[in-house]
């Protein structure tokens, strides 16, 4: 990938998934009770409020006008949003409420912090809870701007119809410092009967903490006034940010936005739509070298589509290898093939697709006991392991112990057709994918057509196709061995574990050794190949390049979160079980084409410039949108 490209896989960091709305509001609340013992102040009870004092006064009051506005939202903004046409889900409103009572806590928490210096610094006057209650309002403002940005992103609403469900955590919260502010008595509302009725339900300021009674009037319409100039803040932002989307992609900021909250709180598929709608329709090859025992089951299966198992996490075709693993008879290899992020399937329906090809191809297979010996060449930085079964072969390519990340497919094809060039016929070109330096630098060892390395590519397939179609033919015999292994995806390992074939023809033995991981640690590779029993004659260790790994970080390459000579030592014991494992086998090879759709060319260097571009210059027209909006806010309070 690109140095733009790793960037938006960077994003990945992001990607987590979401707890369920009851569990986000039990945190609320919690979370609640301790901002209102850091910011709130009550001195001395009354006694309508000794009863809650098992939990403390500011505890509660912290729970009262901040976890309970939080509980509302939850509860209500959902069906509300539903009611104006959209399309909220329970879990993404808790999430958001949630998020949004974080906002609130860091806001009075830190005027908490203000208020209590300033009546330690000499010369200034202390600010008191006023300070940190007016502090509120304006973090009650900030959290109907962020909501109605992601209620119109969610949703798909106007700014006037999404700040309708996204004032409801606003709104709640306000009710409730209207009524117990005593902030009623300063209106006038109906008659005397009416007053009667109405004003034990709405002046509970007896009930409330008296230093809350500094919110009157002015706060209220301070608070609507600060809503508005925040609405249109986010409007403009919305504006500028999302021009450029538009323009070069025809899409909306707000989609990618929409697609992303969906698959964070409850892991929806709206970020594949938003990736479909970007998307080209491609032509893919599907190889697959499959052997057989004598009884007819199968024992082994290489499956190679020439498509990019990303973007990340389970999005697109990400958890590619283990679809193929589930799908497949024998043991499952799916090795990493020769493509990009720019062949990245867009959705995870496009999987199913490659699989009913990989199907096809492999009930075309014609099956030879023959095999030749492997082979390796070397051009430039490239090297190459080889073996023919039958007139097929199987290629492995390496740019070890240099640093190489993703070859683009135009190289992988010409590389193909170089060897085929030999009077071999179906190819199965693997890029080991098994040596990088991280997501730093320039290029990040992109092999692109035209360069050096593409040549050096092209050159030692061609020759290894050489050396395979005149080498002699042997018995071949096939072990494999596998373990899922200790590690989670957080260490770099994918459910696939580690898988290792082993085929013996004539005086030679030759190890494949698949990591389900994305890429190696420098040195990994060379230090497994070292390590290996002496029984091994050639072998070469590849990764799937799976990107369920990159939930965690977009370069959790094997070998960075785990001990490797643990690694290593279980590569050796699953050799040595492969190798006890020989038996006589047929293998063959056949190839199918398929259209699917993928990110296409340039699309993905395309979004992860715009993607890129919202995080850090949206991130600064964020920054300075806030600070404009609240410096209005504070002349609005100082001069109002």
């Amino acid at each position: 990938m690109t140095a733009t490209q790793s960037n938006l896989a960077g994003l990945s960091r992001y990607i987590f998934r979401a707890p369920s709305w009851y569990a986000s509001l039990a945190f609320a609340l919690l979370l609640a009770a301790f901002a209102g013992v850091a910011a709130f102040d009550t001195g001395t009870a009354t006694d309508s409020w000794r009863g809650l004092l098992f939990v403390g006064r500011d505890a509660w009051e912290g729970v009262f006008f901040i976890g309970i506005p939080t509980l509302v939202a939850s509860v209500l903004t959902t069906g509300v949003d539903r009611f104006v046409g959209g399309r909220l889900t329970p879990n993404r409103s808790s999430l958001l409420a949630l998020a949004c009572e974080v906002i609130i806590v860091t806001i009075v928490t830190l005027a908490a912090l203000i208020s209590t210096l300033s009546g330690v610094v000499p010369g200034i006057a202390p600010l008191g809870q006023t300070f940190v209650y007016d502090a509120l309002i304006i973090a009650l403002a900030s959290i109907f701007a962020f909501r109605l940005l992601v209620v119109m992103a969610v949703s798909r609403s106007s700014l006037l119809v999404a700040a309708i469900p996204a004032s409801v955590q606003t709104l709640a919260s306000a009710v409730l410092l209207f009524v117990y502010s005593g902030t009623v008595t300063f209106l006038e509302v109906g008659g005397p009967l009416l007053r009667a009725y109405l004003m034990p339900y709405l002046n509970r300021a007896g009930e409330a903490p008296t230093e809350i009674t500094v919110i009157g009037p002015n706060h209220f319409l301070l608070l609507g006034v600060t809503c508005v100039v925040y609405a249109l803040a986010v409007y403009a932002f919305v504006i500028v940010i999302d021009r450029p989307w538009r323009q070069s992609m025809g899409v909306s900021m707000l989609d990618f936005l929409r697609g992303f909250i969906g698959h964070v709180a409850e892991g929806s598929r709206e970020l594949e739509d938003f990736f479909e709608d970007l998307g080209e329709r491609a032509v893919v090859p599907v190889t697959v070298c499959s052997f057989e025992r004598p009884d007819g089951t199968e024992k082994a299966r290489f499956v190679l589509p020439m498509i990019h198992p990303g973007p990340m996490g389970e999005i697109g075709g990400g958890n590619f290898p283990e679809r193929v693993a589930r799908r497949a008879e024998g043991l499952a290899f799916p090795p990493h093939a020769t493509a990009g992020h720019d062949f990245n399937l867009v959705t995870e329906r496009e999987v199913d697709t490659i699989l009913d090809t990989a199907d096809e191809a492999y009930d075309h297979i014609e099956y030879g006991d023959e095999a030749s010996e492997s082979v390796r060449v070397g051009s430039g930085e490239a090297t190459m392991l080889g073996q023919a079964f039958g007139d097929d072969a199987l290629l492995v390519s390496s740019y070890a112990p240099n640093f190489a990340d993703d070859v683009e497919y135009a190289v992988g094809l010409s590389a193909a057709a170089e060897a085929r060039t030999t009077g071999l016929e179906d190819v199965l070109l693997v890029d080991a994918h098994n040596s990088n330096d991280g997501l730093s630098g320039p290029d990040l060892g992109h092999v692109t057509p035209g360069s050096q390395r593409s040549f050096d590519m092209i050159t030692a397939a061609g020759e290894a196709g050489e050396a395979l179609a005149d080498a002699e033919r042997g018995d071949l015999r096939l072990g494999t061995a596998w373990d899922a292994t200790p590690w989670e995806p957080a260490e770099g390992i994918g459910p696939l574990g580690i898988r290792v074939a082993v085929t013996e023809v004539g005086e030679t033995t030759t190890a494949y050794v698949l990591v389900d991981g994305n890429n190696m640690e420098p040195g990994l590779r060379d230090r497994i190949l070292d390590s290996l029993p002496d029984r091994i004659d050639e072998a070469e260790a590849m990764t799937t390049d799976t990107h369920i790994v990159n939930t965690v970080e977009a370069d959790n390459q094997v070998g960075a979160a785990l001990p490797e000579d643990d690694l290593i030592a279980l590569i050796d014991e699953l050799t040595e079980e492969a190798v006890a494992d020989l038996e006589p086998v047929s293998g063959g090879m056949a190839s199918e084409r398929c259209e699917v759709t993928v990110f296409g060319n340039d699309r993905t260097e395309t979004l992860a410039s715009h993607a890129n571009a919202v995080v850090s210059l949206g991130g600064a027209l964020a920054a300075a949108v806030i600070l404009a909006a609240m410096a209005v806010s504070v002349l609005i309070f100082l001069f109002a």
